[in-house]
């Protein structure tokens, strides 16, 4: 079966998505939603650097909704309900890098009405949170006697990351404390954590105390960094390390965690974090821990190219979820109401 499929935005995920969606040999490209003038009427290959498709961006969100297409990969900055409701709604299942992981204790009543209505499926994937935080540390738990402590975390270094807008203005690098104050940064990670370590605690099978423990600590930079994005003047935030805790009668058992910095040579004592990694691990009677590294560009001149490999993860952990989703009942649904999705083989490898 083909799967047509709708490319909604290309900054440096989506691009990546879109690539995956031409490679995959189940899904045909039927439109792709962008948010400039300057993309609109562009065709398809030219916003990811293939030959073209024949396939033209539009800015025009009606022209997207009138669009005969099974699903739409959905991957703006931020999901916004105006868009995500119309294409459930019109019948287009939505899997998006944005949210929606495991939204148990928040309120999905219209997006569960908008499904229904179009008998469609919203999914939320991504990377971390979304895979790295609860999906492989949820099959290493498999390998665990007596599961106490479950924890996921990411080491970045983010003069890799060719968002400058995104680094500077809201994650807030670059800035100083105050300024720091005021970000928005904390709150939209913290409502996707906390859906992993829910799922987390639904799938080992334990209640967890009513609030969560949060920690969010910076560090300042001791002296002038060099970034792709220009100097990170000495006094500015240069490092950030945020965490989400839930525990059982105040006992940390599940953990998400994400470290940010410009590197560890201008940071303050107590501040270096290592080479970039992500690490997930399980304690019971026993232990697991698994350590991805790879993910990131070796260097901050490579990471400008968007191939990062964590970013094409992010991208095909959405694309290899379509087939999946297309056949799903329709609603929010998560990992554990589908069976394990994986990628397709090369086609170099197929007789």
């Amino acid at each position: 079966m083909t799967y047509k499929v709708v490319q909604w935005a290309t900054g440096i995920h989506g691009r990546l998505a879109l690539r995956g969606i031409l490679d995959h040999p189940d899904m045909e490209l039927v439109g792709v939603k962008v948010y400039s003038d300057d993309k609109h009427g562009m065709d398809a290959g030219q916003l990811c650097g293939r030959p073209d498709t024949g396939v033209k961006a539009t800015n025009k969100i009606e022209e997207i909704l009138a669009l005969e297409a099974d699903c739409v990969v959905y991957m703006p900055l931020l999901a916004n309900l105006k868009e995500v409701i119309p294409l459930l709604e019109s019948g287009k299942s939505v899997i998006t890098s944005c949210g929606w992981v495991y939204p148990k204790n928040r309120d999905t009543s219209q997006l569960e009405a908008a499904c229904q209505k179009g008998q469609s499926v919203l999914h939320g994937t991504g990377i971390h949170p979304g895979g790295l935080t609860e999906k492989l540390p949820l099959l290493a738990s498999a390998f665990v006697t007596n599961v106490r402590y479950v924890r996921g975390e990411e080491f970045s270094d983010l003069r890799t990351y060719d968002a400058q807008e995104v680094v500077t203005n809201i994650m807030m690098f670059g800035q100083t404390q105050e300024q720091l104050a005021g970000s928005i940064m904390k709150d939209v990670l913290a409502d996707g954590f906390t859906q992993s370590i829910d799922m987390v605690a639904d799938q080992i099978g334990v209640t967890l105390d009513s609030d969560f423990v949060t920690k969010h600590r910076w560090s300042l930079a001791t002296a002038n960094i060099e970034t792709p994005f220009g100097v990170l003047e000495k006094g500015t935030v240069a490092a950030q390390s945020f965490s989400w805790q839930g525990t059982v009668k105040g006992t940390p058992v599940i953990e998400a965690a994400v470290n940010w910095y410009m590197g560890n040579s201008h940071l303050e004592d107590g501040w270096d974090l290592g080479k970039e990694r992500f690490e997930m691990e399980v304690i019971g009677d026993n232990r697991i821990q698994l350590v991805t590294e790879g993910l990131h560009a070796d260097s901050p001149e490579h990471g400008a190219d968007g191939e990062e490999s964590a970013l094409v993860a992010t991208a095909m952990h959405c694309v290899n979820a379509v087939p999946y989703v297309c056949k799903a009942s329709p609603g929010i649904r998560t990992y554990n109401d589908m069976p394990m999705i994986t990628g397709r083989a090369d086609q170099s490898l197929m007789r």
